[in-house]
C-alpha cells in the first residue's frame, strides 16, 4: 500500500476538504494509504510534517508555499513532491501583483515533480515554471446535494453561499439586488455563511453554514447567485459556488469572469451578468418562470455530475499519483 501524505494549513480549510480529505475513501479503495499533516502554526508542525514526508511514497502540498530554507528541507524529505492549488496564491487577494507571493510560488512550482491546478488560468501560470502540470478541477459529491426540500411559496429566494472572506463580492452587487427587489415581489436574499447583512436594503434570511444542512438549505432556494470581480484573484477561483448550486438543481446567475464563465452555459444552466440591468433582468426572468428554473436546474445538475463529480475527477488525481509513483 502506497502512503500519500497531504500537507496543508489545516483540516478546516475548504481547499483541504475539497482537494484532499473527500478523496480519502476513494484512495483507500484503490490501494493508497492517505494521511494528512498540518504545516501551520510554527516550526514544530512543519518539522513534524517533514518527518512524515520522509516516510511517505508521495507528498502532496496543498496551496502552501514556504520560505527557501523550509522548501529546501521539505524537498530533501520528500521522495516525490506534488503541489496542488486552487487559488491565485501568486497575487494579492485584491488581484494586484505581489512580488513576494510570486517569488515563493515560482520557487515551489520549480522544485516539484508535478503540479495539479484547479482551473485553466492557474494551469497556465504554473506552466511558466514547470511543464508537468495537470488540470484537476475542484469536485464535489453531486449525489449529496440531491435532497428533497420544500421551497417557500411566499418568496423567491436568491441564495449565496460563502464566508466572510468572500463577503465583498456579495456586497458589491447589493445595489443591483435592491433594484431587482423593486421589480420582483417577494424577492429575498438567503445568505449561507458566517455573517449577516442587516443593512442590505432587501429582505435577508441569514443561515449559519453547517456541513450537515448545507445541501438542504441550497435546495430549498430558487436561484443561486455567484457575483465575482474581474481580477486575477477571482480568475484563480474554481467556481465551487456555481457547482454547488448546480448540484442542488438550481439555475445560476453569475458574473461572466473566471471559471464561472466557462461552467455557466448562457441560457442552458444559467445566465451571465455584468451590470445592474442584466442582473435584474435575469433574476426577473427566472423568478417569473418556474419551468425555466426547473429546466436550467436539471441541466446544471447534469453538467455537475458529468464533469465535476467526485469519482471521475478522482481518476485524474489518481493518474497523477500513479505517474509520480512510476517515475
Amino acid at each position: 500500500m502506497k502512503r500519500i501524505l497531504f500537507i496543508s494549513k489545516g483540516e478546516n480549510s475548504s481547499s483541504t476538504r475539497y482537494r484532499a480529505l473527500q478523496y480519502f475513501p476513494h484512495l483507500r479503495e484503490n490501494g493508497f494509504e492517505p494521511v494528512h499533516a498540518t504545516a501551520a502554526g510554527g516550526l514544530l508542525p512543519f518539522f513534524a510534517a517533514c518527518r512524515q514526508a520522509a516516510a511517505a511514497d508521495v507528498v502532496v502540498v496543498l496551496r502552501k508555499t514556504f520560505p527557501v530554507p523550509f522548501l529546501w528541507l521539505l524537498r530533501r524529505s520528500a521522495r516525490r513532491l506534488i503541489f496542488d492549488f486552487d487559488d491565485a496564491i501568486f497575487c494579492a487577494t485584491d488581484g494586484s501583483p505581489s512580488a513576494t507571493r510570486m517569488r515563493r510560488f515560482a520557487a515551489m512550482i520549480k522544485v516539484c515533480d508535478h503540479v495539479m491546478a484547479g482551473n485553466e488560468f492557474l494551469e497556465d501560470r504554473a506552466k511558466a515554471f514547470n511543464r508537468a502540470v495537470t488540470l484537476v478541477p475542484t469536485a464535489l459529491a453531486v449525489d449529496r446535494y440531491a435532497v428533497s426540500a420544500d421551497k417557500p411559496a411566499e418568496s423567491v429566494d436568491l441564495v449565496w453561499i460563502g464566508s466572510s472572506s468572500t463577503r465583498k463580492y456579495l456586497v458589491d452587487i447589493l445595489p443591483w439586488l435592491r433594484a431587482a427587489a423593486v421589480r420582483i415581489p417577494g424577492l429575498r436574499l438567503k445568505v449561507i455563511a458566517d455573517f449577516d447583512l442587516p443593512d442590505a436594503g432587501l429582505p435577508v434570511l441569514p443561515v449559519r453554514w453547517q456541513a450537515d444542512s448545507e445541501a438542504r438549505e441550497l435546495a430549498s432556494a430558487h436561484i443561486g447567485i455567484a457575483p465575482m470581480r474581474d481580477d486575477d484573484w477571482s480568475r484563480g477561483k474554481c467556481a465551487l459556488k456555481v457547482l454547488q448550486y448546480m448540484a442542488a438543481g438550481l439555475p445560476v446567475v453569475s458574473s461572466g469572469c473566471g471559471a464561472n464563465a466557462r461552467i455557466v452555459e448562457e441560457g442552458v444552466n444559467g445566465f451571465l451578468a455584468g451590470d445592474e440591468e442584466t442582473w435584474a433582468n435575469r433574476i426577473a426572468d427566472l423568478a417569473a418562470d418556474a419551468g425555466l428554473r426547473e429546466a436550467m436546474g436539471a441541466a446544471g445538475r447534469r453538467k455537475a455530475a458529468a464533469d465535476f463529480d467526485l469519482r471521475p475527477v478522482h481518476q485524474r488525481l489518481r493518474s497523477v499519483l500513479d505517474g509520480a509513483l512510476g517515475g
